[in-house]
């Protein structure tokens, strides 16, 4: 008995010893997977939370359309972005600074076209050279029905909207609407149609490319910002668009 009391004690001053060399023994390695598995999860729901502009869920690239319109607003192709702005600014370079007219450039550039041409396969019979291969040009029948298509159901759309916007159901929505067009107004006043247009262009060629960037700064004060704007809304509703009368509602369903 006493040898099985000296041999329980051994074990046991054999442990102390080797705790005071090495210090407590380290946490098991279930523990830590455990810890390692808790970390992604928590990482995961804090960037679920993030606030990001519009509450979108979706990269901007996808926001854009994801396809080839969206590489060229996003620079994903700087030489093909690069020319598609160049393009745009010559444009409206020619209609605003030079003055021209949309009829009068498509005359002239087929006039001078059609004389190119015409000169070129004139001479080539008399140097004794063949003359130019003008490809027969024709628009697919294919892209034509897509792009009516395309412009049929955004028609669909806008109409959809007007009409809900029209009914006196929806007042925040008309007053939005309202605020929209009078800012389009106001607008549209200090400049013409083209460098409207142009402005548009050249805005969506830096503000989605410098969004993407910079979301991460940009995200956080869109959303101090959306709060504010939501308070001074609520403040707005409660004394003004809850004093105005409600239009007609929806037709109960009959039983």
């Amino acid at each position: 008995m006493a040898a099985d009391h000296a041999g329980d004690a051994e074990p046991s001053l054999m442990e102390k010893v080797t705790e005071k060399i090495h210090g407590p023994d380290p946490p098991s390695a279930s523990s830590s997977s455990d810890s390692d598995d808790d970390k992604p999860s928590v990482v995961d729901s804090a960037k679920s939370k993030v606030y990001r502009l519009f509450g979108r869920e979706k990269p901007v690239h996808k926001v854009l359309g994801g396809g080839k319109s969206a590489d060229i607003f996003l620079w994903r192709d700087k030489k093909v972005s690069a020319g598609v702005l160049g393009v745009a600014t010559a444009i409206w370079i020619l209609f605003e600074l030079m003055e021209y007219h949309l009829i009068t450039l498509v005359c002239h550039i087929l006039i001078a076209t059609l004389a190119i041409i015409f000169l070129w396969a004139s001479a080539s019979t008399h140097i004794a050279k063949s003359p130019p291969n003008i490809p027969e040009v024709q628009l697919p029948e294919k892209c034509v029905l897509e792009v009516a298509s395309v412009l049929r159901f955004e028609a669909n759309r806008g109409l959809a909207l007007l009409r809900e916007i029209a009914s006196g159901r929806e007042l925040k929505k008309f007053l939005a609407f309202i605020a929209g067009l009078w800012v389009l107004s106001m607008v549209g006043s200090w400049f013409n149609s083209v460098t409207l247009f142009y402005i548009t262009f050249v805005l969506l060629h830096t503000v989605p490319v410098f969004y993407e960037k910079y979301e991460d700064q940009v995200d956080p004060f869109a959303e101090k910002a959306m709060v504010e704007i939501k308070k001074q809304f609520a403040v707005f509703n409660e004394k003004v668009l809850s004093k105005v009368p409600r239009g007609p509602l929806k037709d109960k369903k009959k039983d």
